[in-house]
């Protein structure tokens, strides 16, 4: 019976995922949870059927899969019970990031008491160290979660440092996060970044499972973004030559509008990359750092979401088109 009542919660397809970004961050770290879960998604913690590998985000600490809810902590305790992992073991962890209001925050001690008090409840061996199964209590919306937890290993940093570098390429974290605004759900999308310079984009999508193609006018830069794929062992196109003579037709472009002294741009040539974009993709993702609306307009596009993405003086403006 307590398995049955497991399976019968894993069947809701519930997740809650905690989220952690700095005031600096905030709009770019929104933009990407909306783009995963919807325009009503915003942090510290969501709730969705969404099953999203919570490695993807670079903002995204946490994932319980929910296997019980209750409206109080006793309640949830109570229920903890009903889970049944046998000879295995476990650990219960007290999920710090949630929306409780100041006055009902849980403080240290309390935390750990609750935790104890859940394991005590569960059917296993509980196990501190090295635990086959790892359950997660937290509270969102008014209610307590108790399920399968996951904490996010921020693989991407492991793509920070580069045998190729480009000193006004995107950072590999927020790389990361325009191909997960571009590509929420990879599956059966066909992408393409036609202004890849080093492959900033191109190693994050890839790593992540997404079918992108790479292009760039530059002859060096393609010469360092297959170097740099090929570093991290990752298998993508990355072809020669202008976005203009582009044939194929893709899903979506993400596009970091080129801007600096070695690929500077006249407003003609910039227009002329939006305008081929709309040729070649039903969607585009956008970064500039100077206000390019209009032009993304005249392109054919209509803007869906954006943001501003700062970084101490300097920011960009990051546009969700179709």
């Amino acid at each position: 019976m307590k398995q049955r009542i497991i399976e019968r919660r894993i069947n809701v397809n519930e997740f809650i995922y905690t989220v952690n970004y700095s005031e600096e961050d905030e709009e770019l770290a929104e933009m990407e949870l909306r783009a995963f879960f919807g325009s009503s998604a915003s942090g510290p913690v969501v709730k969705s059927s969404v099953d999203l590998d919570v490695n993807r985000s670079p903002f995204i600490r946490e994932k319980v899969e929910v296997l019980l809810e209750a409206d109080s902590v006793a309640d949830i305790v109570q229920k903890a019970g009903s889970i049944d992992i046998g000879s295995e073991t476990f650990k219960a962890i007290f999920v710090k990031t949630n929306d409780l209001p100041p006055e009902k925050k849980v403080e240290y001690q309390e935390r750990l008491e609750i935790e104890r008090a859940i394991g005590w409840e569960i059917i296993g061996e509980a196990d501190l160290k090295n635990p086959d199964h790892l359950f997660g209590l937290v509270a969102c919306g008014g209610h307590w979660y108790l399920g399968r937890y996951e904490k996010n290993k921020r693989v991407w940093m492991k793509h920070i440092q580069k045998p190729r570098e480009y000193s006004t390429a995107l950072s590999a974290r927020d790389a990361r996060v325009m191909a997960n605004i571009a590509v929420p759900e990879p599956e059966g999308i066909r992408a393409v970044d036609p202004c890849c310079g080093i492959g900033t984009v191109l190693v994050e999508a890839l790593s992540m499972g997404m079918d992108i193609e790479g292009r760039d006018i530059n002859p060096l830069v393609v010469g360092g973004s297959r170097e740099n794929l090929a570093y991290f062992g990752l298998e993508g196109c990355v072809t020669l030559g202008p976005i203009e003579e582009v044939e194929e037709h893709y899903d979506v472009a993400i596009i970091d509008m080129p801007y600096n002294l070695y690929t500077h741009a006249t407003p003609d040539e910039l227009q002329s990359i939006l305008t081929h974009a709309r040729r070649i993709a039903d969607r585009l993702v956008v970064v500039s750092i100077d206000p390019i609306e209009k032009m993304v307009e005249k392109a054919g596009f209509a803007i869906q979401d954006r943001c501003i993405a700062r970084k101490s003086t300097f920011s960009r403006r990051i546009l969700s088109c179709s």
